[in-house]
Formats: C-alpha cells, structure tokens, sequence
C-alpha cells in the first residue's frame, strides 16, 4: 500500500476544502439550530464540482475516481460539518453506490446522471422500526401483481427520507429470516404510495435529514428491481462494507475538526501567564489525539485501497469503521475537555463536533456489530 497521498487526493482535498470554506462554514451553526438540510449546497454547489458522483465512471455523469479521493472528500467536509458529510456519505455509497454496484445497463443510464450531478439526491432505505441489526427480521413487503411490485410498511432512520428525489429501498418478498427473501427497488419521488414520514429530532448532525419513509400500496414496475429477485440482503451486506469505509472517512473529518480546533485553542488560551500547549497535561492529550487520528486514517485509506483493487474488505473495513468511530468520539470528548468552560458553550465548535460524533459508532452498524463482524472473519480465517 502506497502511505503517501497522491497529487489527485491533494488536490481533491484542496478544492474539496476552499469549496466548504466559501459555501458551507458561514452556515454550519445556523443551519445545526435550525435542523436546516441544505438541499440546495448539494444540487447547486456539490454536485457540479462533482463531490456527488465521486465513484461513478464518467459516462454516466461522476467524477469517475476511486476510494482514496472518496475518503478525502468525505473527510474534508466532515472537518467542517459533519451533518453534511453525513449527507455526502449517504447519497454517494448507499443510493448511489447500489445502483453502480447491482444496476443493469438501462437504470445506470437511468439514474446515475441525475445523482452524480446533484440534479437528484439519493436515499438508501433498509432499517424499520423493529430491526435495527436485525434486519432480517423486516417487516416491511413487497407483493407481485403483474409487472408491478405493491410495496407496503415502514423504514426509519433514513438519511434524506423527505428530501430525496430517488430512494433504493430493501424490502421483503419472501419469507421472513430467509436471507434470499429480500430484494432492492428503486422509487421515485412522486411515485403514488411512497410518503414521507417523521423527521427526528436528533442530538447531533441536526443538518443531516433523518426521517421514515413509508409505502402505502406504492407500485413500483418491476424494471425498478436491482440485480434480482431475492438478492437484497446479500446486495445490502456488500453496499454496507463500502458503507463503513464512508463512516469512518466520516469520523476522520470530525476527529481532525476537533483537533484542528483544540491545537489553534491551545496555543492561543493563556493560563498562569503561559499558552496552555505549553503544559504537558494538554501537550499530552494533543499528541493522543494526533496518533490515534493517524492510525483510523491508515485503517481507512487501507480498506478503500483494498475496495479499489476489488479485494474482500469486510474485515478491514469494519476496523476502519470501529475505530476510526471510537476515536471520533474520544477525541472531540477531549477537545471539549481542552477548551473547558468555553468548550461546553456554542460560542465555539468543539461541542457540535462532540454532538456530531456520537452518531458515527451507531450508523451504518453500531461498534459492537463491527466487533461481531470483524471477530467472525478473524475465527473464519
């Protein structure tokens, strides 16, 4: 594995950077207070500097790049929100993603161009009310009348559940905890039966929409079925090893956000007539911070290295997701702890960074499943 970035994945990071700089910094605690999801940043600003079609081959509208500018720009949206890294991550690996890994020809010329370009935003629908990691357990159905599935239940915590224009939902179509009696549809928007539903109120990337999408005798045409008939869960499992190589880019920007943060504080705050980086109880935390950060970035680059050569990366990417997650969470708790009083205060960013965090050891498979996931690999082997 190459350890040094190359020119494309500084350049990326560079333009990635200025461009949420100029569109997305003046904003963040505005749009975090009022839940706002900034539709609007994605279709006119991300999706034409292709942030949004990352993965996608250039004939069908994307960037046509691979996993290590991906991470990047996951990661430099992240250092500045991770509400809308988020959103980025969502609408690139799950919606997007599933349609260029499981489409025929005719949907990827269908719907690819509209998601790389922004001109659409994506959602990826498999969690319901009662099967978080059991998902197997699904509730939620589809039945065949003619050449058309009627598709009926409830899907929750779905990232753009109001504000997507397409939506890749898994549903049942055979009998329950058989993993081939599942599969994946594509609905659009405007397509009678398929509503929106709650919106939660959540601790943290309160940007990020997260709400149900629900089906009420929704007919979808039987051309808008992925790959085939009762292969959805297996074609969700592989979306998700993508899934967790975006969470944990995820929690590299927010992990680097805090402690870009914590370093400019340390060095500006005084205490006893001295900068309080001079004192080896904060120095010590920064230089934790700074290791543990660089070791998630190594796991991370190297399962999007190993996802670019078509190699089986469950095991590493869900390393990458348990730890690249973990640190998150410690690191912006120690930011937090570097700025104090100033820290528990939205005066400055430490705190959102802190709110923001926690949802990355939950997302796309809490840290105990990625323990389950990598102990099972690691006994397999």
């Amino acid at each position: 594995m190459e350890f040094t970035a190359s020119e494309s994945r500084n350049m990326i990071a560079q333009a990635v950077r200025d461009l949420c700089e100029r569109e997305l910094r003046p904003h963040v605690m505005e749009w975090d207070e009022s839940q706002h999801m900034p539709v609007d940043l994605f279709k006119q600003q991300f999706g034409p500097a292709g942030m949004l079609g990352v993965l996608v081959p250039e004939e069908y509208g994307g960037a046509g790049l691979g996993y290590e500018e991906y991470i990047t720009t996951v990661l430099e949206v992240g250092r500045i929100c991770g509400s809308v890294g988020l959103s980025v991550a969502a609408h690139n690996s799950l919606c997007t993603g599933h349609i260029l890994q499981f489409g025929n020809e005719e949907q990827k010329k269908r719907w690819l161009p509209k998601l790389a370009t922004g001109e659409w935003l994506g959602a990826w629908a498999l969690t319901e009310p009662n099967t978080g990691s059991d998902a197997m357990r699904m509730k939620c159905t589809a039945q065949k009348d003619g050449d058309h599935w009627v598709l009926n239940g409830t899907k929750c915590w779905i990232t753009h559940g109001i504000s997507s224009d397409v939506v890749v939902a898994i549903v049942r179509t055979g009998e329950l905890l058989d993993s081939n009696g599942m599969t994946a549809f594509v609905i659009e928007r405007g397509t009678p039966g398929l509503k929106a539903g709650k919106k939660e109120n959540k601790l943290g990337m309160r940007a990020s929409e997260t709400a149900e999408v629900i089906f009420e005798d929704c007919r979808v045409p039987a051309a808008n079925v992925l790959g085939q008939v009762g292969e959805g869960f297996k074609q969700a499992m592989k979306v998700l090893d993508g899934g967790r190589i975006s969470i944990a880019a995820l929690s590299l920007g927010i992990a680097h956000g805090a402690y870009d943060a914590s370093v400019k504080y340390a060095k500006e705050r005084e205490q006893f007539g001295r900068p309080i980086a001079d004192f080896q109880a904060i120095a010590f935390k920064l230089a934790d911070m700074a290791t543990r950060i660089e070791a998630a970035e190594l796991l991370t680059y190297q399962a999007g290295n190993m996802k670019d050569r078509g190699l089986k990366m469950t095991k590493e990417s869900a390393m990458a997701k348990y730890y690249a997650s973990e640190v998150c969470v410690w690191a912006s708790n120690e930011a937090v702890q570097i700025f104090g009083g100033y820290g528990y205060t939205k005066d400055f960013p430490v705190e959102k960074f802190y709110r923001d965090s926690k949802l990355c050891t939950i997302g796309e498979g809490t840290s105990e499943i990625q323990k389950l996931v990598i102990s099972r690999q690691v006994l397999s082997a």
